[in-house]
C-alpha cells in the first residue's frame, strides 16, 4: 500500500521585471537567502516573457503610412519554498532588491 504523503506548506514568489538580468540578479538573490536559512526551493524557473508591442504614427497629420514600433518584454520567474520556516520569511522582507523588480508572494 503506497504511502499518502500530507500537503506540504508552500510558499510562491513570482518575479516580474523589464530587464533579463536584473530578474536573474534577484532570482539568485533570493534563492542564497532561502538557502542561508535551511529552507528548500525549486526554481527559479521561467515563465513566458510577455511582449507588449505598440505601433505609433511618426507623423501627426499626414504621412499615414510612417509609422513607430515599440516593445515592452516583461520576464518573469517563478520560485517555490516548500516548508517556510518564519526566519526565511523574514529574510525575504529584509531583502533588499534593485528598483524595476516587482515581487508577488503567495501561501498555498
Amino acid at each position: 500500500m503506497p504511502k499518502k504523503e500530507e500537503p506540504k506548506e508552500k510558499l510562491r514568489i513570482r518575479i516580474k521585471a523589464y530587464d533579463s538580468k536584473l530578474i536573474e540578479n534577484s532570482a539568485k538573490q533570493i534563492i542564497e537567502a532561502i538557502k542561508r536559512h535551511g529552507g528548500e526551493a525549486i526554481g527559479p524557473i521561467p515563465l513566458p516573457t510577455e511582449i507588449r508591442k505598440y505601433t505609433v504614427n511618426r507623423s501627426t497629420f499626414v504621412h499615414k503610412k510612417s509609422r513607430e514600433q515599440f516593445e515592452m518584454r516583461i520576464h518573469k520567474r517563478l520560485i517555490d519554498i516548500l516548508n517556510p520556516a518564519q526566519k526565511i520569511v523574514e529574510s525575504l522582507t529584509d531583502l533588499n532588491l534593485p528598483a524595476g523588480v516587482d515581487i508577488e508572494v503567495k501561501m498555498g
